[in-house]
């Protein structure tokens, strides 16, 4: 089971997703979030960030252009555009050598396909991203094939469950691991990738 801790702001929170075990770390660059970064703190982050661990730069309404270059500045492994981006934007980060990830709702995409957009994997949210909120995953009838992480509403308490009853490839988790919105909980960063990787799916 893949697993991204999302949203992380200091050199301890990337050691602690680390620490855990986590496949992959995120650092968003929405500025309407309270977990944002400013580029020149995520490149900061980006160092700290174990080898086999990939770094991903989040965004929701930068230009894709801008969103690639600014990933390229900061060394991240990939770039994540979460919301109304178009194949032609998907396109163009390729163009710059960036790889992609596209995150979206079954509100916007209700028959989700990977790679649709030609990105090379596929995160299914909330319609309100980064909310906690939970939503039907039922809704997912069937869901996917390929490279999909299920988000939204995810924590150390409920994402076993949910694995067992979508079997995504991976799983995407922020609030789900906060002690207070924004502010991590390393503690819970540990638990939510131990109960992920407890469930055996293959």
């Amino acid at each position: 089971m893949f697993v991204k801790v999302c949203g992380l702001r200091s050199v301890d929170d990337v050691r602690a997703a680390g620490a855990a075990g986590a496949d992959a770390v995120g650092f968003v660059l929405h500025p309407a979030s309270p977990r944002y970064v400013d580029p020149e703190l995520a490149r900061e982050l980006v160092t700290h960030v174990p080898e086999q661990v990939l770094s991903v730069v989040v965004v929701a309404e930068h230009a894709a252009d801008d969103a690639a270059r600014i990933t390229r500045e900061i060394g991240a492994d990939v770039l994540q555009l979460h919301g109304g981006y178009t194949a032609e934007d998907f396109a163009r980060v390729a163009d710059r050598g960036v790889r992609s990830w596209r995150a979206t709702s079954l509100a916007d995409d209700p028959a989700p396909r990977v790679g649709r957009f030609g990105e090379e994997a596929l995160l299914l949210d909330s319609p309100r991203a980064g909310s906690g909120e939970t939503w039907d995953v039922e809704a997912l009838d069937p869901p996917p094939a390929g490279h999909w992480l299920l988000a939204g509403g995810l924590d150390p308490d409920n994402v076993a469950g949910a694995i067992r009853r979508i079997r995504p490839w991976g799983v995407d988790v922020s609030s789900g691991v906060e002690r207070t919105r924004g502010v991590k909980d390393h503690t819970r960063i540990a638990e939510f990738v131990a109960a992920a990787r407890s469930v055996h799916t293959r």
